[in-house]
């Protein structure tokens, strides 16, 4: 049975990039949630809050699930934990094809298991990837989570194949056997890839590679442990970084369809800038976390809360022009998606890469958080306003604010601990 220091021999450590890339590919289909909901609109007569239901279950689900996956990675290993995560979530959305029109079954098997295994699986690559890399700690982990953006794009293509092959022409007819067929298909590609998952020998370090001065002084001296960790105020610091980054990005994309359509947008092509946001959002996350590995993790984060100041005023002076908020919302999105390509990187480094899994899928209760705060928000304000100025003014003060937070965070360092990592060797 693997244990939390089960190793695998030192060959190709790329393999395991690999195989988180089809897992995160797999798991990153709930962002294409919209297309089934529509249909589940058309078949059962639903409106948009209960269509939408079993979507903010699985997000907040995912939170609770990758903090407990954390915890049970560090006892038993990434394997172990990857294939519970196959089983849950292929098995909650092939249940879904089960449900009918029982909203609350469907937001149980999808919801609730489904959620469950996302958060179990989306936590294994990005804890295991950090102990691999050391070297490129941003930017394996932003190939790994941009497979969880581009899982979106790949599924938002693919279902309305499956739903209108299998009902007939009519997607709403085949919703059903649609779930079924990518429930066995995740099953089989998370199950696949999580065999390929281990952690690396004891104080692994790649061959010829040596920490800079710069590396050294934005990293802790040693491992913490997670309540270790949940006594510095940087983790918390941190967690407030990622909630407010998710906060900002997930209100502007929840409502981009509305959004374009409010600035002239014709449907088809409102439909098209949606895909292009999930494409954005996959990109943006190996985009920032490599540029993470050359500038830093705290620049990274401030340069994109400076950038979304600008695009979130840009929008709202032109919100009735879907031409010129065309660019602004899409580089909303990349930073949306660069929050969570760099921030597995920035808690390893903070707290070292020993016990990331549990320190790590504890922070991603942040997404929760701000996964659910940030559309409810956005779409009362909307509602009380009659338009989204006053919302995208409020995201610009909020982004403004929450510039301080990476200017003021560092290491959690004692001066025992950084005068010992200055003495020469």
């Amino acid at each position: 049975m693997a244990t939390a220091t089960s190793t695998m021999q030192v060959r190709n450590r790329w393999i395991i990039v690999i195989a988180a890339i089809v897992m995160q590919l797999a798991l990153g289909s709930v962002y294409a949630w919209s297309v089934f909901s529509s249909q589940l609109q058309k078949l059962y007569g639903w409106d948009n809050t209960q269509a939408t239901l079993p979507f903010t279950i699985a997000i907040l689900v995912l939170g609770i699930a990758a903090a407990i996956g954390g915890f049970w990675m560090d006892r038993v290993g990434p394997r172990i934990v990857g294939t519970t995560a196959a089983v849950c979530y292929g098995l909650g959305v092939f249940l879904s094809g089960f449900t009918g029109n029982q909203l609350a079954l469907l937001c149980l098997a999808y919801g609730v298991l489904g959620g469950l295994g996302m958060g179990l699986g989306y936590i294994v690559p990005v804890a295991t990837l950090v102990k691999w890399f050391p070297d490129k700690r941003g930017m394996v982990t932003g190939l790994a989570v941009f497979g969880f953006g581009g899982g979106a794009v790949i599924v938002s293509q693919v279902g309305p194949l499956l739903m209108s092959a299998y009902g007939g022409g009519v997607q709403s007819h085949g919703v059903g056997p649609a779930f079924m067929t990518l429930g066995i298909i995740y099953l089989i590609l998370i199950g696949l890839a999580s065999q390929f998952y281990a952690n690396p020998p004891a104080d692994y370090r790649p061959a010829g590679w040596t920490p800079s001065a710069q590396v050294i002084a934005q990293r802790a001296a040693r491992d913490f442990t997670p309540s270790e960790a949940l006594t510095r105020w940087q983790w918390y610091a941190l967690w407030g970084i990622l909630a407010l980054n998710v906060t900002a990005g997930i209100s502007m994309i929840s409502q981009a369809k509305q959004i374009a359509l409010g600035g002239g947008a014709p449907d088809t092509l409102a439909t098209l800038f949606v895909s292009l946001i999930s494409i954005f959002n996959a990109c943006g996350r190996f985009i920032w976390a490599w540029l993470s590995d050359l500038i830093g993790r705290r620049q990274v984060f401030m340069v994109m809360f400076a950038l979304q100041v600008v695009l979130f005023l840009l929008m709202a002076a032109f919100i009735k022009s879907f031409a010129i908020i065309l660019v602004p919302a899409l580089i909303v999105a990349l930073c949306y998606g660069g929050g969570f390509g760099t921030m597995p990187a920035f808690t390893a480094d903070y707290f070292g890469p020993k016990n990331a899994g549990s320190i790590y899928g504890l922070m991603l209760t942040a997404w929760s958080a701000g996964g659910v705060l940030g559309p409810i928000l956005i779409a009362q304000v909307k509602d009380r306003t009659g338009g989204y100025v006053v919302a995208l003014v409020a995201l610009a003060i909020l982004m403004a604010l929450s510039f301080l937070l990476p200017l003021v965070t560092r290491p959690p360092r004692s001066e025992a601990e950084a005068v010992s990592e200055a003495a020469p060797a």
